[in-house]
């Protein structure tokens, strides 16, 4: 395509036809191309040159949970690269019905190029990936969350140059946003610090695979109850909700548990000076995060979002051209 090559875009073509439903799938040169081709098209979206990549493609957009980032983007995405989008909400398809997996997976796949999920359940996602003939995006599950992180990752980048080397402290729940975080920091060599309360920690076969990554690109994860030890010396420092979708319920026992676990001045100050914060979106000012660090001068959690968009068009590009 002729302006694929006057913008010298180089999509991951090993990605071509395949799911994303975590990036313990994907190899550490994937993971790494993904987040120089999201800046790429960051870049050239702005300069007016984006290519249509996609035009006479069509993604379903399948949501089980409410959305605001990843519904809008995605959906701007598949424009901005010429494709179309579908919303539907589960509560709408048959699947809200009792129609099995199985049967949904196959009629999609005779209708769609692709399909994003935002889901409850990860082996759910992954039922859905193993009988459809077409690439499957997780949007979001319980256990993951890859689309998040790879917007991190550009994130930081565009900021900090060379991820390599870097440090990031998480400091929360060890819910799915950490578990991908984690996964994908490995995968360019950066060194990870996770700091949660006692009985909140990530799971540790995740963990486990992600320290074997991070090992073999020149980076560590490691996993503590400590947050000042986590933060320490941290070019990046990370937050997300305390109680996600879900689990309302638990609200009032998780505002004890994680009260020691606020990102605030105090704690930022083991952080290096000009730390990076970071967080997925939405927040609770003044309950994981202070307002002095989150509407503060080191806050990058627009830019974050925003990054949501191009590393998503940068997926869709390489699994769905």
């Amino acid at each position: 395509m002729k302006l694929l090559e006057e913008v010298q875009l180089k999509l991951v073509t090993s990605l071509k036809g395949k799911d994303l439903l975590t990036l313990l799938d994907y190899t550490s040169e994937e993971v790494q191309d993904l987040v120089k081709l999201a800046t790429q098209l960051k870049f050239i979206t702005k300069e007016g040159k984006c290519p249509k990549l996609l035009e006479g493609k069509t993604l379903g957009m399948i949501f089980e949970k409410h959305s605001t980032r990843t519904r809008i983007s995605f959906e701007v995405g598949m424009n901005q690269l010429g494709g179309k989008s579908m919303f539907l909400h589960s509560r709408d398809l048959q699947i809200g019905r009792g129609e099995s997996i199985y049967d949904t997976a196959h009629v999609l796949s005779g209708y769609l190029d692709g399909i994003m999920i935002r889901a409850n359940s990860h082996a759910m996602v992954k039922e859905l990936a193993e009988h459809a003939s077409i690439p499957v995006i997780n949007g979001l599950t319980d256990i993951y969350h890859p689309c998040q992180a790879l917007a991190d990752l550009e994130t930081i980048a565009e900021n900090k140059g060379e991820l390599k080397g870097l440090k990031i402290a998480y400091v929360g729940d060890g819910n799915n946003v950490a578990h991908s975080l984690v996964v994908a920091s490995a995968h360019v060599g950066m060194h990870v610090a996770v700091a949660t309360p006692k009985g909140y920690e990530c799971d540790a076969e995740i963990i486990a695979k992600a320290q074997k990554i991070a090992a073999a690109n020149g980076g560590t994860v490691t996993v503590t109850n400590d947050p000042v030890a986590a933060v320490m010396g941290a070019d990046a420092v990370y937050a997300d909700v305390w109680t996600s979708m879900g689990q309302e319920e638990e609200t009032a026992q998780r505002l004890l548990d994680f009260k020691d676990y606020q990102i605030n001045d105090e704690l930022v100050a083991h952080a290096k000076p000009d730390y990076m914060f970071l967080h997925c979106l939405p927040a609770h000012r003044e309950e994981e995060v202070a307002t002095s660090v989150i509407d503060g001068p080191n806050s990058y959690i627009f830019e974050q979002a925003e990054n949501r968009l191009h590393a998503q068009k940068a997926v869709l590009a390489s699994v769905l051209a």
